[in-house]
């Protein structure tokens, strides 16, 4: 027994120095919000860059970084049944000895994580809007040079968050007819204080209804700032659209808050999606 408590001890200490040596040689980052690029995610090309040229046509987006991969917890009311506990992130699980003369067991893989639900509908009953949605990194026929935005789709920006996750969901479309050119118009009388508690219904494909109420409309947006500048432990939605010709600045970006989570059905969560090419048309 005074052999095996020996043999424990002595193994601790070199199990956690292994842990420290291999943390520090992988550079581990403290969580935070993520980095993305400094242009909103729509028609226009990014500050500060020249205007598109005629081969390339409005809508010049540049690549946005993508944020590394990194544990996102769910934020109420949005909570899903807890986890099995398991080690801090970043740590090393130290194994109890075994008893003398039995095999060292073999560690299994850890599992996957569960897919993340992605936002699939937006509904803004006071306004008329009701619109698929689909990730901005969707490629379809004739959409032009850097994967300018469809027409008849809203569009999640896959940089930011999901409903149901800290941080910042982002959605936006087009200003046009069927889609966000509401938001812009309403905006456009006393700064929109007609959208302040206004709801936004944002369903997801596990079918969830994230209901959001709109806090602030922020107009002449040329960056991220409404988006990335999030308290921890808090969620939101922040919806965008144009307020200029195609591949100009500046947006406008609208805050909503999260009030409620509601189950919904399969029809509800998964309408059908028919994004349109709407590039280089006015």
């Amino acid at each position: 027994m005074k052999r095996l408590l020996g043999f424990a001890n002595s193994l601790i200490p070199a199990l956690l120095m292994a842990a420290s040596v291999t943390l520090l040689a992988a550079g581990l980052l403290s969580y935070g919000a993520p980095t993305v690029g400094a242009h909103p995610p729509n028609e226009s090309p990014p500050i500060g860059s020249p205007a598109p040229s005629s081969d390339a046509g409005p809508g010049d987006l540049g690549d946005l970084p993508t944020p590394a991969a990194t544990p996102v917890a769910s934020a109420p009311p949005f909570a899903s049944p807890s986890p099995e506990p398991t080690a801090p992130a970043g740590s090393t699980a130290i194994p109890s000895p075994s008893p003398a003369g039995s095999p060292t067991p073999v560690p299994t893989p850890s599992e996957s994580p569960a897919p993340v639900a992605v936002a699939t509908r937006i509904v803004i009953p006071s306004e008329g809007i009701d619109l698929p949605i689909v990730s901005r990194d969707l490629r379809i026929p004739n959409q032009g040079p850097n994967q300018y935005p469809p027409c008849d789709v809203a569009l999640y920006h896959a940089a930011f968050q999901q409903p149901g996750q800290y941080g910042s969901a982002y959605i936006y479309a087009h200003a046009r007819d069927g889609m966000f050119l509401p938001l812009l118009t309403a905006s456009e009388r006393r700064d929109g204080a007609s959208l302040i508690g206004d709801l936004a219904q944002v369903y997801t494909d596990d079918n969830h209804e994230y209901v959001y109420e709109i806090t602030r409309v922020k107009r002449h947006a040329v960056d991220f700032s409404l988006a990335e500048d999030v308290p921890p432990g808090v969620s939101q939605l922040v919806l965008q659209t144009s307020e200029g010709p195609a591949g100009t600045l500046p947006k406008l970006q609208i805050l909503a808050e999260p009030i409620d989570t509601l189950t919904a059905t399969p029809t509800e969560a998964h309408p059908k999606a028919k994004p349109r090419a709407c590039y280089g048309i006015p």
